[in-house]
């Protein structure tokens, strides 16, 4: 199996395993508040992280380094979180993951000016076709509904497409799974101090679904799945397995389904197909 090849496969178990994030952040901020389960989350994959890179005895990050994993951590490990969680308290999960769709467009934006990867004029037609069809969708459902959850959910996509660009060039240098773990352990104390300020005063009223979907964000979400995704973007290139998160809004819908009992409307089906097509054919002129 060539280098793209791994690419795509490490890139496919990534999302896999992130398209479990945002129904289990929906579940866990039904009793949990949004800031503590991000810094909590956090905290807990730092901790297992700084644990690896100690056990494996990993080289420290140049100081060029610093500034790209500091990106990665106001992305990937606070930005994207926080603002999903806030947004899930306005939307459910299965609206919200139809957003997922514009993943693969901002991550390849990111590609272009954090990466230096050039795709083809082709590539942007489709990808703009696929953006405007999920805001078509937004505004269909009524902006006056939740504007709110919708542009917290818009910011999301922002800085994770950053994120994911800046973790996926550092990628190259440090390893993917050294990535992510370098930009949890940094941001370790920060999480630590916010954890015990706003940590509820009592767990007593908390239940078994929202422990499960906090331990699931904090190991799969925040450590295990980026080990993965970091890989196989840098090894099958960012603009390319960035497409894969199209396959995302198919496994998380069917969760939400699934686990939460949420409504997948027609619409939100038709939605996600249409522009998972719209993203395909980009794939094919991503570089």
């Amino acid at each position: 199996m060539d280098e793209t090849a791994r690419g795509w496969m490490n890139g496919l178990v990534g999302v896999v395993i992130f398209s479990g994030s945002l129904p289990a952040t929906r579940v866990a901020v039904m009793q949990f508040d949004p800031v503590f389960l991000t810094v909590a989350r956090a905290a807990i994959a730092g901790l297992l992280a700084l644990c690896l890179l100690v056990v494996f005895k990993e080289r420290r990050p140049s100081r060029q380094d610093l500034v790209s994993l500091a990106i990665v951590a106001v992305g990937v490990v606070v930005g994207f979180p926080l603002l999903t969680a806030l947004a899930l308290q306005h939307v459910t999960s299965a609206h919200s993951i139809v957003f997922v769709g514009l993943l693969p467009l901002a991550t390849a934006i990111f590609a272009v000016i954090r990466g230096g990867e050039r795709p083809k004029p082709a590539f942007w037609i489709f990808s703009i076709m696929g953006s405007t069809i999920v805001a078509g969708f937004a505004a269909s459902q009524g902006i006056a509904a939740s504007p709110v959850g919708d542009m917290l959910m818009l910011a999301a996509i922002v800085v994770c497409g950053l994120g994911y660009a800046e973790g996926a060039k550092l990628s190259r240098r440090l390893g993917g799974w050294q990535v992510i773990s370098w930009a949890l352990t940094l941001s370790l104390p920060i999480m630590i101090v916010l954890a015990i300020i706003s940590v509820p005063p009592s767990f007593s009223g908390i239940e078994g679904p929202a422990w499960l979907g906090l331990a699931y964000v904090s190991l799969f979400s925040m450590l295990i799945g980026f080990v993965f995704w970091y890989r196989g973007l840098a090894q099958g290139g960012i603009a390319a397995v960035g497409q894969l998160q199209l396959l995302q809004p198919f496994f998380s819908l069917a969760l939400a389904a699934t686990l939460l009992h949420e409504p997948v409307t027609t619409t939100m089906l038709a939605v996600t197909i249409a522009v998972i097509l719209c993203v395909a054919g980009a794939r094919k002129f991503a570089r």
